[in-house]
């Protein structure tokens, strides 16, 4: 049988979702509190790698098991036994060729920045108190939306086959001292985002233009781009699949 968690995670206590040695990981914690509840060796496969520090409002994992599971007594145990820094809110029964990375039709990211010293968002949102042009960053945004080649954007020692992405929305929105950046694709390269991010601050401040973005994008060198920005402001937000995947529907 095979089953994919939902779940939610806060990254500031982990090394990323991956597990890796001689590092706290999200998936580490997990597979070790289902192998234990379950009683069978469980490894898990999610939907992507959030990066150390980065927080999941909303992230799907697969694993399987040999027997049928009881999925609200299952979360219940889960929650009670994992740390309060992550949540399981569903245990989905899927068929069995589901895979909670490949089959995702899309991502979802948010980045949250702040304007104002605030001590309740330390961990949760950048603060950044220089003036930016909000109009502006949102117009060089949507040039990301007329390519699909986001080499400039990714780390540069990485194992990707392509740098093709399907950017689907990519925008700023303000909510008073706080500026939050949504963005959707069908797929993310490595510290894509931030670096998006980064560029778009750099654009907002008078750094560089909104012409510069196009640019960027054509030239297929990081080196060309923006600064990375820190990971504790980014959150995977949502990933949709398709709803024949689920066994008893996707709710």
């Amino acid at each position: 049988m095979r089953y994919f968690l939902e779940l939610s995670y806060k990254g500031t206590n982990y090394h990323g979702w991956q597990r890796q040695p001689n590092a706290n990981s999200v998936q580490e914690v997990l597979e070790k509190a289902l192998s234990l509840l379950l009683k069978e060796d469980i490894q898990i496969t999610g939907a992507g790698r959030t990066d150390a520090g980065v927080h999941a409002k909303k992230m799907f994992a697969h694993f399987d098991f040999s027997r049928t599971i009881d999925a609200v007594n299952l979360v219940h145990k889960l929650n009670s036994f994992l740390p309060w820094d992550i949540a399981i809110h569903k245990i989905h029964e899927v068929i069995p060729e589901a895979h909670a990375r490949f089959d995702a039709f899309s991502r979802s990211y948010e980045y949250h920045l702040h304007t104002k010293k605030n001590p309740f968002l330390n961990d949760l949102s950048w603060e950044f108190k220089q003036n930016l042009d909000i109009e502006k960053m949102n117009r060089a945004a949507s040039v990301l939306l007329k390519h699909s080649d986001f080499k400039s954007f990714s780390k540069s020692k990485t194992d990707v086959k392509t740098y093709i992405c399907d950017i689907r929305e990519a925008y700023w929105e303000q909510k008073e001292e706080q500026l939050i950046f949504h963005i959707t694709a069908d797929r993310f390269l490595r510290n894509m985002v931030r670096a998006i991010v980064g560029t778009l601050i750099e654009i907002g401040r008078g750094k560089m233009s909104e012409e510069d973005m196009e640019q960027i994008i054509e030239k297929q060198d990081r080196s060309k781009a923006g600064f990375s920005v820190p990971a504790h402001g980014l959150y995977l937000t949502d990933i949709t699949y398709p709803q024949n995947i689920f066994r008893n529907g996707n709710d």
